[in-house]
């Protein structure tokens, strides 16, 4: 068998980096993990080959070279997916579709073939057997929750791994949290279930011997999901192997804010190489968080929160959603200075949508509010739902907050403010790398000279480099993410127009 792996083109939004990744010359910010991992379950007999259309053109000779095309993605993607199925299907060559796009809604994709749902670990198996017999059903899926031990190492060996900025990796699956917006428990429970110890530093280990230097993302849904396993045996284990390699890469993942009320995990985390984490904020304002289900951030200060980790070394990346029911009409004032407040500088802030498979979908859908599906973009100024709040003060607000937040003046305090309170480990080793020079050069070009905010750039280049000289380079770095930002915002209010 010829296999041809496609991962759909992902388009421009926050998440994209887009703009961040030109100072770097890197393509895409991370590679397509499921399809690598598919690719490392498939028999050892065929021939494989990727495509991320995110680092390459994808062209007919490679479709017309394969015998099966496997394709999978998230709804983000789905425009490029659909017209990826199309040019298989008047090509002539079957496609075999999987992952978090099709599991949510396959009924959507006429011209797929073969749907291989759920967690791969269960059914691809099951479609390869079928195959083998040359009696394939059309859908294979499951109820059952896949035994991540059994996960195979991600086959690298497809990927160009020069286009990418950071690599990543799998530790864990399912939260056992439940959102009422989220729907990572409808596709991977509320259970986490860990991989153990010794696949996570074969995988670490797989990449070290590649020869790769940048960061990793484990994208687990909640890495501290089962904080024994991690304090008992994942992290002392991690940090071994991080010194006897001298800290070849830095590690960063997705947590829960009850993260800053253990000191002895924050501490483990940081000596692993962690050095900064994603975390779900949502909202400052309790009744909101109550109607989501985000008990987790009920009554604390969130602030002191975010700060006692980034004292801890880690650095506070945060997810903000406006438009609750329960949304008052302050909210955005109030998102706004919590976001300056609490020193988040990277802070994704986007509409409140309901997926489908959601209990904000049902709620919708039994309320008789729903409009249409979602387009896994929630920063593109588009609800799926009608919202309690009057629409058009929905969106003002909404614009009102990014435009404010990542304006240069506001975005440059938060940088300073956070480089103030943030404490690095001490034990991780910096590793200059070419890509960091020449990120550094063109942000004094782009920013410090052509930029529009020129002044508020170089008053933080010398303050770091007096007052935080070891931390120089990331205030480059997040100086860049407030020029992506902006021009992203730029690009959906061009659009609105």
């Amino acid at each position: 068998m010829n296999i041809l792996l496609v991962y759909p083109t992902y388009p421009d939004t926050f998440w994209s980096f887009k703009y961040a990744l030109k100072f770097i010359s890197k393509k895409a910010s991370l590679p397509p993990l499921g399809l690598l991992t598919v690719s490392a379950m498939l028999p050892a007999a065929w021939k494989r080959k990727l495509i991320d259309m995110n680092v390459e053109k994808l062209k007919d000779k490679d479709i017309l070279w394969a015998d099966y095309v496997f394709i999978s993605g998230m709804s983000i993607q789905k425009e490029s997916a659909k017209s990826v199925i199309s040019r298989c299907a008047s090509l002539g060559v079957p496609v075999i579709a999987g992952g978090p796009m099709f599991t949510a809604g396959h009924e959507e994709f006429e011209e797929v073939a073969y749907f291989v749902l759920n967690e791969a670990e269960i059914t691809l198996p099951q479609f390869l057997d079928d195959l083998e017999k040359g009696q394939p059903k059309r859908v294979y899926t499951t109820d059952l929750w896949a035994d991540i031990t059994k996960t195979p190492v991600p086959d690298w060996d497809l990927l160009k791994m020069n286009k990418y900025a950071s690599m990543n990796i799998q530790y864990s699956r399912g939260c056992p949290f439940d959102c009422e917006f989220c729907n990572i428990t409808v596709l991977y429970g509320r259970r986490p279930r860990t991989k153990d110890k010794e696949q996570l530093l074969a995988e670490l280990e797989s990449l070290h011997a590649r020869g790769w230097k940048g960061g990793i993302f484990l994208v687990d849904d909640n890495f501290i999901g089962n904080k024994a396993k991690l304090k008992n045996e994942t992290l002392p284990a991690v940090t071994e192997w991080m010194k006897s390699r001298k800290y070849p890469f830095p590690l960063f993942s997705e947590v829960s804010i009850n993260l800053a009320d253990d000191e002895e995990l924050m501490s483990m985390m940081a000596r692993a190489g962690f050095d900064t984490v994603f975390v779900g904020i949502e909202s400052p304002h309790e009744e909101s968080l109550v109607e989501c289900s985000k008990f987790q951030n009920k009554n604390r200060d969130l602030t002191a929160c975010v700060q006692k980790i980034q004292q801890f070394g880690m650095e506070v990346q945060g997810g903000f959603i406006v438009g609750f029911d329960s949304d008052p009409a302050s909210i955005f004032d109030r998102l706004v200075a919590f976001i300056q407040e609490s020193g988040i500088v990277t802070a994704m802030v986007g509409l409140l949508n309901a997926p489908p498979g959601t209990k904000l979908y049902q709620r919708m859908l039994q309320e008789n509010r729903l409009l249409r599906a979602t387009t896994g973009d929630n920063t593109d100024f588009s609800i799926n739902f009608i919202p309690k709040m009057d629409h058009d003060a929905l969106l003002e607000g909404y614009r009102r907050i990014v435009k404010t937040i990542y304006s240069p003046k506001q975005h440059y305090a938060r940088i300073k403010q956070f480089l103030k309170n943030y404490q690095p480990a001490q034990e991780r080793v910096f590793h200059m790398q070419f890509s960091h020079l020449k990120a550094a050069v063109k942000s004094v070009y782009r920013l410090g000279i052509f930029g529009r905010e020129r002044f508020y750039y170089w008053r933080l280049f010398f303050w770091s480099l007096f007052r935080k000289p070891r931390l120089l380079p990331l205030a480059i770095t997040l100086s860049i993410y407030g020029h992506h930002f902006r021009r992203i915002f730029r690009q959906h209010e061009l659009f609105l127009q």
